[in-house]
């Protein structure tokens, strides 16, 4: 465990140049699952051709958390900025994404698009992903999720 603390952020540096480059039309969606008996929010970003492009683990559901999601994903180099941003329903989108462009951390001209429907890849990737876990029964720890990715 001390080697992948030590040198986790280094082959990350390293191997992040040679992933697909994503597409600029982002679907972001959240569902839950268990880590350590506790239940939390998995955040995700795909592009429309259902590569992942960041993910975030979180306890709670808010504008907070939304933003720092955003901050995150936005902050990678390899990654396309987003030309289209579909998300659900979820209230707490809108009004971190208003307040990411007011602090000039995404660019003022994303169309945000709230549709249900037209989150479908991501929607039926977290079955993916549940099923993994559930044959895992669950995950133990924050660490082990992320290296799922």
């Amino acid at each position: 465990m001390r080697w992948v603390h030590q040198y986790g952020p280094q082959l990350e540096e390293k191997v992040r140049h040679h992933l697909k480059s994503t597409n600029d039309l982002w679907r972001v969606d959240e569902t839950y699952m268990k880590v350590k008996r506790q239940w939390m929010y998995l955040y995700r970003t795909v592009d429309s051709e259902g590569h992942t492009i960041d993910f975030y683990l979180s306890q709670s559901r808010d504008k907070q958390v939304v933003k720092r999601f955003f901050k995150k994903s936005l902050s990678f180099s390899y990654v396309s900025k987003p030309r289209v941003v579909t998300v659900d329903k979820n209230p707490a989108y809108p009004v971190a994404i208003q307040e990411l462009k007011k602090e000039e951390h995404m660019p003022e001209g994303i169309p945000l698009r709230q549709v249900k429907y037209l989150n479908n890849i991501v929607e039926q990737d977290h079955r993916f992903i549940k099923k993994h876990v559930r044959s895992m029964l669950g995950f133990k720890s924050h660490l082990k999720q992320q290296l799922l990715y």
